[in-house]
């Protein structure tokens, strides 16, 4: 196995790492909409306004929720994971990009759901993703695992389904800007072990 690789619990003092690693996981979809925090004056830039999100104390998808990856002596990668609760189904999207997405979730209440799984792109290919990807399996207590990824992430798409994950749903994604490349998010689950 890959023992150079060590997971620990996020502490808030890595609320900066994770709110790069997060916007890595999305793909630059996190600091698009932390953008909003600029715009109305809460942060200067959008990845302080994730940072300031990852350090909240009782957020869901923040620091307590999020697992760390160390190797060769640098943080290398996240997880963020939490059990998805009734709670979901009272939520409404405020912003028309998000709202495939929190559909999609709606459809897995009661799984485990990985928010955010990234990696540093100069560590990748040497087994991290696979590691938290275990521990993440790992925390769902034999619950259902679901995640969502771009239908265009062909790397995700491949870790997922190589451990196990299989699609259960799509749903076409809304464009950020004009020109935005098209593609669909992907509901992928794992049935509970």
């Amino acid at each position: 196995m890959t023992s150079f690789i060590a997971l620990r619990q996020a502490s808030r003092r890595d609320a900066s790492e994770l709110a790069i690693l997060a916007d890595i996981a999305s793909r630059g979809f996190a600091s698009w909409l932390w953008f909003a925090g600029v715009e109305n004056g809460v942060s200067d830039t959008p990845l302080e306004r994730g940072r300031l999100k990852m350090s909240e104390e009782e957020a869901v998808g923040s620091w307590r929720d999020a697992v760390i990856a160390e190797a060769y002596g640098e943080v290398a990668g996240v997880a963020i994971g939490h059990a998805l609760g009734e709670g979901i189904g009272d939520i409404e999207a405020t912003i028309p990009a998000t709202a495939p997405m929190l559909a999609l979730q709606k459809t897995v209440v009661g799984s485990w759901f990985i928010g955010s799984l990234g990696v540093y792109r100069h560590l990748r290919g040497i087994g991290i993703g696979r590691r938290l990807l275990d521990d993440q399996i790992e925390r769902a207590d034999r619950r259902p695992v679901s995640l969502i990824t771009a239908s265009d992430n062909e790397a995700a798409l491949s870790l997922y389904g190589r451990n196990g994950f299989l699609e259960a749903a799509r749903a076409d994604a809304v464009p950020l800007f004009e020109n935005s490349k098209r593609h669909a998010w992907v509901l992928m689950t794992r049935s509970a072990a």
